[in-house]
């Protein structure tokens, strides 16, 4: 069965290459598209699980039973709703947009707790004051308790600082600290509560379980009872909201689809745009043809008898009317009794040749050559029937059947010139 049979040759060619081209182009797309989650990719997300990525902490804090969950929509909306009992983590954010710090802001004067790391997570806090090292070290450092509160006895923490807070306000506490340089800042803000890292390395995979980092990122989320986690996601990269069911894969269909569409109607409308003929009619097979395709039917069906039957009727009816009696019913005796009046000179074996038609037309096993050979017979015995039925033409001899006396037609005409 054909691929699309219901087309024509032409648009079935022209869809089979369209496939063809979709799917290679796949396959370079997968081949050629950079692999995100692996240890080259130094965002801390939890869909990650590569060196830098967060997915064991968050996993960790499932497991745990932590009310945690992802969140992939505009801050706004968990602004407008956030409360004393919210927690947001801001891992490695990167903003600068207003409407972001506003709902920091906000989620900070209901009353939430905000933990933050990097240089862009401490420029989304209100009041902040992050700063770049003075010196960049690629090596993770053993971060210095210089803080009273619980968070600074957390115990072992390494950090690969990324950047650095300028003190200035009697609010901000260092809990720990890097080379002499401020690495976790605390400090109160309206009625909530924020936490700064110099980066996000305690809580990356690859960093999770070395030391006391875990009990690290515990103690800056705070108790688990009564409060609900929220792991954002929205400022790693696309934020989510009712539209981005439409804008996803889905509309990147939908806009494929449309191009393929147009193209293909493009292409249709310019082979069509020409002269139109009609199509040619069917061939109708010739006679040959159809006698080979009878006969195959008849071989097939072991139908000898049947092909005599219809010789058999086809010469009845034609004797009949060679007779003048047209419509008759007769069997094959009466029929021959008939034909041996109306034309005495007929063959000697056409009685017995009836007959044995009469007899073959009776044998369902009948062989095929003994069937060909009386429908010869029938077809012989007919030829000869019209001929003997033919008048003779003007001109010739005129036989007397009784006297046998032959006369030319000139010498009829010589008697009526005399007469």
């Amino acid at each position: 069965m054909k691929f699309f049979s219901s087309l024509d040759p032409k648009d079935r060619r022209l869809l089979m290459w369209c496939a063809t081209v979709a799917v290679a182009l796949a396959v370079i797309t997968g081949i050629l598209l950079p692999n995100g989650n692996n240890n080259e990719n130094r965002l801390p997300s939890t869909y990650l699980s590569g060196q830098h990525g967060a997915m064991a902490a968050y996993e960790t804090l499932v497991r745990a039973g932590y009310p945690v969950e992802r969140w992939e929509r505009p801050l706004a909306e968990l602004a407008a709703s956030a409360g004393p009992e919210t927690v947001i983590i801001f891992a490695e954010p990167f903003t600068r947009e207003t409407d972001n710090i506003q709902a920091v802001r906000a989620i900070l004067d209901h009353g939430g707790r905000v933990l933050a790391t990097g240089f862009w997570g401490g420029y989304l806090l209100p009041g902040s004051s992050p700063d770049t090292p003075r010196e960049f070290s690629f090596a993770a450092c053993k971060l210095e308790p210089e803080g009273l509160d619980l968070l600074a006895g957390s115990g072992e923490v390494w950090m690969v600082p990324e950047a650095t807070w300028q003190v200035g306000r009697p609010s901000d506490r260092v809990q720990y600290s890097c080379a002499g340089q401020p690495a976790v800042v605390e400090y109160d803000w309206g009625q909530g509560h924020v936490v700064w890292w110099a980066s996000a390395t305690p809580l990356e995979n690859g960093s999770l379980a070395r030391a006391h980092d875990l009990d690290f990122l515990l103690n800056s989320l705070g108790p688990k009872e009564g409060h609900h986690f929220y792991w954002d996601e929205s400022l790693h990269g696309e934020i989510r909201s009712d539209w981005s069911f439409v804008s996803g894969p889905a509309l990147s269909m939908l806009r494929w689809g449309l191009l393929t569409l147009a193209v293909l109607v493009l292409f249709s409308f310019s082979r069509r745009s020409g002269p139109v003929r009609e199509l040619p009619g069917p061939v109708r097979t010739t006679p040959v043809e159809f006698i080979d395709a009878l006969g195959s039917l008849y071989r097939s069906a072991g139908a000898a008898s049947t092909a005599v039957l219809i010789a058999w009727e086809r010469f009845r009816r034609h004797a009949l009317r060679l007779c003048g009696m047209r419509g008759r019913k007769m069997g094959v005796a009466e029929l021959a009794a008939l034909l041996r009046r109306r034309f005495p000179s007929a063959s000697p074996e056409l009685e017995s040749d009836l007959m044995a038609v009469e007899e073959a037309m009776e044998i369902d096993a009948l062989s095929p050559r003994d069937a060909l050979h009386l429908v010869q017979l029938l077809e012989r015995h007919q030829a000869e029937l019209d001929a003997a039925a033919r008048p003779p033409s003007s001109g010739h001899r005129i036989e007397t059947w009784g006297t046998h006396e032959k006369i030319s037609a000139p010498a009829i005409k010589t008697q009526e010139r005399a007469s």
